[in-house]
C-alpha cells in the first residue's frame, strides 16, 4: 500500500478583508488531497487559485481557518515544528545574500535549523545540485540557474523528506531549465517526495506522476497525468495540400474543417470518428502532401477546467 507523505482534509482558509465587516475572501474551499510518498506531484492553477495559500499554511506562515493537515505522519495542529522540519520549501523569489558563498550559505542555513556540525552534509548537497565547483564563489557571481539550484540546496540542509518547489523555472532559460529538472529527478530517485507548482504546463506534463488543479480555492481535478490527458476528446489533423480549389466539397457531419493558406485542418471527436475516414474525404478533394496530428495537451484540460 502506498504511504501518504502529505494530506489535506476539508482544508478551509478565509481571509477577512477588514475587522467589523462581513467582507471576506475564500482562498481554500474544503480542499482534499493526498500526496504519495516518492512521487512528483504537480499543483497547478491560475493566479489567485489558492496554491500559495496552501504552501504558506504548510510553512506556518498562514493560519488555516479549519480542516486537517498531516505531513509525514505529523498533524499540523499538534506538531507544527515537526511538520516544518519535514518540509523543504523553495520559494519563487531568489533571496540570497550576495556576499556569501554557497558553502557558507548552506552552513548558516543548517545552523538555523539546529543541525549539528557533525551531521551536516553541505558538500554532498552541493554535489547533488552541481554547485561543488562554485562552493566558495560569491553568490552574486552565480548565474540565474545556479541561484535556483542554490535555493534547492538551502531547502535540503535539514534533509527533509518532502521538497516543495514554487515556480522553480521562473526566469530561467531553456538549457538551465533542463539542468534544473535533471537535478529534481535525481533528488526524486533518492527518495525525496517532490511537490511542484508551475505555470509551465508542458513541464508538469513531462515531470509529474499526478497533478492537482485548483481554481478559486476548489480542487477541480486530481489524477495521474496520463488519465488527465485521456479526458481530451477533440483531435486535430492538419493536411498540407497542393490545391484548395474544391475546399467547399470537404464536408463531413460532426467534423469541422478549417482552411489555411495551403492547408486544411480537421477538428473532431476522436471517440466518434476514425482517422482514415477523414483522410479519405480530404484526399477525394485535394492532393495531400503532408499530414500532422495534434492530440491536445495538459493546457487544453487546464483551460477547460479553470474556465468553467
Amino acid at each position: 500500500m502506498n504511504k501518504i507523505a502529505l494530506s489535506a482534509k476539508d482544508l478551509i482558509k478565509v481571509y477577512q478583508k477588514s475587522k467589523g465587516t462581513y467582507n471576506s475572501t475564500l482562498a481554500l474551499n474544503k480542499l482534499n488531497l493526498d500526496v504519495i510518498q516518492g512521487e512528483i506531484f504537480g499543483l497547478l492553477g491560475p493566479n489567485g487559485a489558492g496554491k500559495t495559500t496552501f504552501i504558506n499554511i504548510l510553512a506556518g506562515l498562514t493560519v488555516k481557518t479549519s480542516g486537517k493537515v498531516n505531513v509525514w505522519g505529523f498533524d499540523l495542529d499538534d506538531n507544527p515544528r515537526q511538520v516544518r522540519a519535514s518540509l523543504g520549501i523553495v520559494p519563487q523569489e531568489v533571496n540570497l545574500d550576495a556576499f556569501f558563498s554557497p558553502k557558507k550559505l548552506l552552513e548558516l542555513q543548517a545552523g538555523l535549523y539546529g543541525v549539528k556540525k557533525a551531521d551536516r552534509i553541505t558538500d554532498v548537497i552541493l554535489n547533488m545540485v552541481s554547485l561543488n565547483k562554485q562552493a566558495d564563489s560569491y553568490a552574486r557571481s552565480l548565474s540565474g540557474g545556479m541561484k535556483r539550484r542554490l535555493l534547492i540546496a538551502k531547502a535540503m540542509v535539514h534533509q527533509p523528506p518532502i521538497l516543495i518547489l514554487d515556480e522553480p523555472t521562473a526566469g530561467v532559460d531553456v538549457e538551465l531549465r533542463k539542468n534544473l529538472f535533471s537535478n529534481i529527478r535525481e533528488l526524486n530517485k533518492l527518495g525525496v517526495t517532490i511537490i511542484l507548482t508551475t505555470h509551465q504546463l508542458n513541464e508538469a506534463e513531462l515531470m509529474c506522476d499526478r497533478i492537482a488543479i485548483i481554481n478559486k480555492g476548489n480542487l477541480v481535478a486530481l489524477d495521474t497525468t496520463e488519465k488527465l490527458l485521456q479526458r481530451i476528446e477533440s483531435k486535430k489533423i492538419k493536411f498540407k495540400v497542393k490545391n484548395l480549389n474544391d475546399f467547399e466539397n470537404i464536408k463531413m457531419k460532426g467534423v469541422k474543417f478549417l482552411k489555411g493558406d495551403s492547408s486544411v485542418t480537421a477538428v473532431y471527436d476522436k471517440n466518434k470518428f476514425k482517422f482514415d475516414e477523414i483522410i479519405k474525404i480530404v484526399k477525394e478533394n485535394a492532393e495531400i502532401i503532408d499530414i500532422s496530428t495534434d492530440d491536445g495537451d495538459l493546457e487544453d484540460i487546464f483551460v477547460e477546467l479553470t474556465n468553467n
